[in-house]
């Protein structure tokens, strides 16, 4: 207990050091800044550069971000009450500080939100970590996003940082958003290509999913239903201690053109388990979890014919080896198999599948989390893209396709780019049966407009 005290306090000062640090620079930085018109040179007959805007001083730092200004309306209640519909946030905005030299390097992402709820803090630490250099050898450590496999978009090999599925107007079809982990990483080079990796991570967070409102899942509120007339309340696992710790490692180089990785992990399953105590038939409390897994992985890229090739197959080993346990997830293969290439008249095409195979049958207790659960999920991510009149507009069209559960999210947008600055018109529609993980949202169509400036 004193050293995982210890642990919570240091991380808690980091945390603390990091955010005061970035609040000096970003207000020390602010008047040149602006001073040069936050992105180079304006031109009033002509476009802003694209240079990026550089604040260098005492110690090389540079300063970053983007500020966006949207609105989201929902088909649903504009239909039902146009006059009702909530505006948003409206207003999204971030900021990066980078500074280095040749023996370490440090980041820092600030997320600024407005207060319109007044729950939603103005300030999130989004990233802050230090890297340091010695020879071949990299280590970083702090608040950090770290990708591991090949694929574009939640590949099985990407174990690392959760992902937030809180609101999913917000999704996109290869840019999952991910939640930054407390972690140390170290990463050795040795060769012209080859590189061996490993990663701790003290205390673990699992997916983020909504709560409440449009976007809370479906399989959260018959839970929730089911308990109500028993008067329980799920309780929640506390998953920031030492005993939820997490450590990997892998190794990736380059054969004759194509790249391999190899990798092993030892973590939780990011989806909630809950275990359910009964005083038969009736249930007496309800914890949600999450299950530790061992998960061996394989990766693999090419370029061939026109078409980058990437590949990813793992297998995750839970504790319910006999397939019996009810609070316990199944051991499971998974694959993925994506690749994008320029197709005729310009149109470049990514494409993606994922699936994961349940291994063993599920038990016959009522209360078994994967009951009534297929043998595999599978989903396809694909999109077509295609830019005019020398990159300024962008049209693409992606989809998301779960084949089992019958149903997909579409979205269609089309963008217009003016240097650093973009207009963004795009769309979201959820099809298919409503008992699937998409088609649950068939109700949360959406469409957007917001504009976004980066410097």
């Amino acid at each position: 207990m004193c050293m995982e005290h210890f642990a919570r306090r240091f991380l808690n000062l980091i945390r603390k050091a990091v955010f005061l640090s970035a609040v000096i620079l970003s207000v020390s930085a602010a008047r040149p800044l602006f001073a040069q018109e936050a992105g180079g040179e304006f031109n009033p007959f002509g476009s802003l550069d694209d240079e990026p805007a550089v604040v260098s001083g005492g110690g090389g730092v540079t300063v970053g971000g983007e500020l966006s200004a949207g609105i989201t309306g929902y088909l649903k209640d504009i239909a039902d009450d146009a006059g009702g519909v909530r505006a948003g946030d409206i207003v999204d905005s971030s900021l990066t500080f980078s500074a280095g030299g040749d023996s370490a390097e440090a980041f820092v992402s600030l997320q600024l939100n407005p207060v319109l709820d007044g729950k939603t803090p103005p300030v999130i630490l989004d990233e802050a970590y230090l890297s340091v250099f010695f020879g071949a050898l990299t280590v970083d450590a702090g608040l950090r996003k770290l990708t591991w496999g090949k694929a574009d978009s939640e590949g099985p090999l990407d174990v690392i940082n959760p992902v937030d599925y809180a609101n999913l107007s917000e999704l996109k079809a290869g840019d999952p958003l991910k939640i930054a982990r407390p972690l140390v990483h170290a990463a050795f080079r040795f060769g012209d290509y080859s590189k061996v990796e490993a990663v701790f991570v003290p205390w673990f967070k699992g997916h983020f999913f909504a709560e409440e409102g449009r976007w809370e899942p479906d399989q959260m509120k018959a839970l929730k239903q089911m308990l109500a007339p028993f008067g329980i309340t799920p309780i929640s696992s506390d998953t920031t201690t030492l005993s939820y710790f997490q450590t990997g490692a892998r190794f990736s180089t380059t054969v004759l053109h194509s790249d391999i990785g190899v990798q092993y992990y030892a973590g939780f399953l990011p989806r909630p388990a809950y275990s359910v105590k009964t005083a038969t038939p009736i249930p007496v409390s309800v914890v949600l979890g999450y299950n530790r897994y061992h998960q061996i992985g394989l990766d693999y890229a090419v370029e061939a014919a026109g078409f980058n090739i990437r590949a990813e197959a793992a297998v995750n080993i839970t504790g319910d080896l006999s397939g019996d346990d009810p609070s316990v997830y199944n051991p499971h293969l998974l694959w993925s198999l994506g690749l994008d290439r320029k197709l005729p008249a310009e149109i470049n095409l990514n494409l993606q599948c994922n699936e994961k195979i349940r291994l063993l049958d599920v038990g016959e207790n009522p209360f078994d989390i994967e009951e009534d659960a297929p043998l595999t999920s599978t989903r396809v991510t694909a999109e077509l893209s295609r830019a005019f009149s020398r990159d300024t507009v962008r049209l693409s069209a992606a989809a998301i396709w779960g084949i089992e559960d019958k149903d997909a999210l579409l979205l269609p947008s089309v963008t217009f780019v003016r240097g650093n600055a973009e207009l963004e018109l795009s769309a979201g529609f959820f099809v298919g049966d409503r008992d699937g993980e998409l088609g649950q949202y068939r109700d949360n169509n959406f469409v957007r407009a917001g504009i976004t400036y980066r410097f």
